[in-house]
């Protein structure tokens, strides 16, 4: 019986190859980047959220904005064209969890900050087909009633310093204060501002 044969007839044996084979290759091609002075360097002007902009990006991904919007515009002409200047890893090296994605119902909101005013944001939140008739979005209008307690702010910032993003104790001590009582729609509209302004190119 020949080597393929002997494969192909276990299937126990073939599933075996199959992760050896997968998990050398993803080796291969991930592993380098970890050391690839691009993908772990922050691109100029790079800085941790602040508080209130941190508690945004909770409520964004506690309402599931990122199953529907990518934050990652790939070198493409067409993308470039609608979005602006394609997705590069020094922007994320703060991003934990990351959230590139591949989804989207939505457009994608990598280069949004400062495209729309914070009123165009409010309402688009409140009832999106006010502002975009067609508009499939769900409303939120529960975020503007919700406020924050910022409680577990400066715990969250603690979390993250933990695993390299460079916030300081000062941080820590402002976290409650910069963000109890503040709506939850203002910590939204406050993270979605802050999105690639610094590759933003002039449209």
């Amino acid at each position: 019986m020949k080597g393929h044969d002997l494969v192909e007839k276990n299937i126990g044996l073939m599933t075996v190859l199959v992760v050896v084979a997968i998990s050398f290759g993803g080796l291969v091609e991930i592993v380098p980047q970890f050391f690839l002075k691009e993908t772990t360097t922050p691109i100029e002007g790079l800085k941790p959220l602040n508080a209130l902009q941190l508690e945004g990006r909770d409520i964004y991904i506690r309402e599931g904005c990122h199953t529907c919007h990518t934050q990652m515009i790939r070198p493409l002409r067409a993308e470039v064209e609608r979005y602006g200047h394609y997705s590069v890893a020094g922007e994320s090296v703060y991003e934990h969890p990351f959230l590139w994605g591949s989804k989207r119902t939505g457009p994608d909101l990598a280069r949004v900050g400062g495209r729309y005013s914070d009123d165009w944001h409010k309402a688009h939140l409140y009832d999106p087909r006010v502002v975009v008739p067609d508009s499939i979005m769900p409303a939120y209008p529960q975020l503007f009633d919700n406020k924050l307690d910022g409680k577990h702010t400066a715990d969250k910032m603690r979390a993250l310093a933990s695993v390299g993003v460079p916030y300081t104790e000062e941080d820590f001590a402002g976290a409650e204060k910069a963000v109890k009582g503040v709506t939850e729609i203002d910590a939204l509209v406050a993270y979605l501002q802050n999105l690639g302004l610094l590759l933003k190119e002039k449209r």
